[in-house]
């Protein structure tokens, strides 16, 4: 069964930060590239960040520098760290493998960047 959990989302002021994580099920999370996407109210689903098996990361242009994307093999989790957070950071994020046309979600965990 794939399964997906996402948390450590919440309301936070801009320039603040949190760290999100995702439990994946060992069938999607081994050996496979996972990724964080997220889509605000109106917007299409993007890919933030991506990590392979082996560690190597890609980030989208308008959080590099700010997110930090890890994992840990041994515990099917992956975790995005976000700093300096922004209004425009504002959306539901979710985790999944890293490839067009993914079909496996979690339910999401909200961000909301706010004073």
């Amino acid at each position: 069964q794939v399964q997906l959990v996402e948390s450590g989302g919440g309301l936070v002021r801009p320039g603040g930060s949190l760290r999100l994580s995702c439990a994946a099920s060992r069938s999607i999370f081994t050996n496979n590239a996972m990724g964080w996407y997220r889509q605000a109210p109106g917007k299409q689903r993007e890919l933030v960040a991506s990590i392979m098996w082996v560690g190597l990361t890609t980030y989208a242009d308008s959080v590099k520098g700010r997110f930090t994307i890890s994992r840990d093999n041994a515990k099917n989790t992956v975790y995005l760290q976000m700093n300096s957070l922004k209004p425009e950071d504002t959306a539901v994020y979710y985790c999944g493998p890293a490839r067009a046309g993914n079909i496996y979600w979690g339910q999401g965990t909200q961000v909301t960047v706010s004073s």
